[in-house]
């Protein structure tokens, strides 16, 4: 079997574009936004209604995750009262110092 040449001035299909097929898709609006810097493209992106919501529901997950990760090395800290709160700069000051107690222990 012979594979026959391609015609001259097509280019093969991994070095074609998507931004020609993406603009014809688009709406008329994207158009406008053409000219625009890449800094003016990102900041009105980030203007919208959606992304300004999916970004505060990422952060509020992040935020979860990130106090329930205080909440679980605090349950591992010793403190008196075992119940007391302590804030997150305690949680880290507290969990320097048991761990250096923990070293201190087994080096002795």
């Amino acid at each position: 079997m012979m594979l026959s040449p391609d015609p001259p001035g097509s280019d093969p299909p991994w070095a074609q574009t998507h931004s020609e097929t993406l603009l014809d898709s688009q709406p008329a609006r994207s158009v406008h936004v053409a000219g625009l810097s890449r800094e003016e493209k990102r900041r009105r992106r980030r203007a919208t209604a959606k992304y300004r919501s999916a970004h505060a529901t990422r952060e509020r997950v992040r935020v979860v995750a990130f106090n329930m990760a205080f909440a679980e090395l605090r349950k591992l800290l010793p403190t008196l009262p075992p119940d007391k709160k302590l804030s997150k700069i305690e949680i880290l000051r507290l969990a320097i110092c048991y761990i250096s107690y923990l070293h201190h222990v087994l080096d002795v």
